[in-house]
């Protein structure tokens, strides 16, 4: 305190001054209309211009819980997609959606590990068995097919990229509906697949959206990329072309585990029909 009183003591000439500064500048905007609007007018400049970094700074930090919400909304969305139901009826031409049965709903969750650059890539997410993901399940993003869960522990999961020398997924060409399947290329670029076994039949063009069908783990329809180089062909009964992946796997982030409510129908039916071989 006796240090703070000398100080002020000492230098009471300049505070003086500072103080009837202040007070001529508070009289002199006070009682003159334009230096008034003037000052107004600068301040509020000033201050909102404070506000706007102020908020972009809220906003920066708030990013994650509106990633979430937003990974959240989409798998509710995803869910309400026509392509999410089955129809439950044989008439050919009733048109009501009590005959509509939801087959898939979606998980979302969120990537915290990822790799593109082996010839055997995994991506973990954040969601588990306790969150309802199992193995087997098929994982996409907002930019189209991902991969499918290998491993479920019960908080946190394993996937297998699409970018795996053993991942090969049904697929089809968007136009004409030809079936094939779709895997990674043998040069190991993360942008590009090859789409193999196409009828000869087909007539792919440059551009075509390539899309998951209605035999893989995923709803039909979902975007797998678009054809990219149609020299890839092969002689006989099937074609091989070149895919441009419309996931970039460098970039993802949050994810959709595809919950198939009759897949356990299909596999037990399916191994029954094995055994009766």
């Amino acid at each position: 305190m006796r240090n703070l009183l000398i100080f002020i003591t000492k230098y009471n000439a300049f505070f003086l001054f500072l103080i009837f500064e202040i007070i001529s500048l508070v009289i002199y905007i006070k009682y003159n209309s334009f230096q008034k609007a003037t000052f107004i007018s600068s301040t509020a400049r000033v201050t909102g211009a404070l506000y706007t970094q102020v908020n972009g700074a809220k906003d920066y930090l708030h990013l994650k819980d509106v990633n979430d919400s937003l990974a959240k909304e989409n798998a509710r969305l995803r869910g309400q997609l026509k392509t999410s139901f089955y129809k439950d009826t044989s008439a050919k031409h009733e048109v009501n959606d009590t005959n509509y049965k939801q087959q898939y709903t979606f998980i979302e969750a969120k990537v915290i590990n990822n790799s593109i650059n082996r010839r055997n890539n995994y991506i973990t997410i954040d969601r588990g068995t306790l969150q309802g993901v199992a193995k087997g399940m098929g994982v996409i993003c907002g930019s189209g097919l991902v991969g499918k869960v290998v491993f479920a522990g019960e908080h946190l999961s394993v996937v297998q990229s699409l970018l795996h020398k053993d991942s090969r997924f049904s697929a089809m060409l968007a136009t004409g509906k030809e079936l094939g399947y779709i895997e990674w290329s043998d040069d190991l670029n993360p942008h590009k697949g090859i789409l193999k076994d196409v009828s000869n039949n087909a007539q792919p063009k440059l551009g075509e959206a390539v899309v998951t069908s209605e035999f893989s783990l995923f709803p039909a329809g979902i975007p797998i990329g678009k054809v990219s180089n149609l020299h890839s062909r092969q002689g006989g009964y099937s074609l091989n072309m070149e895919v441009t992946l419309a996931v970039d796997f460098s970039k993802l982030q949050y994810v959709d585990v595809v919950v198939n409510k009759l897949a356990n129908e299909q596999a037990g039916l399916e191994a029954q029909q094995k055994k009766d071989e």
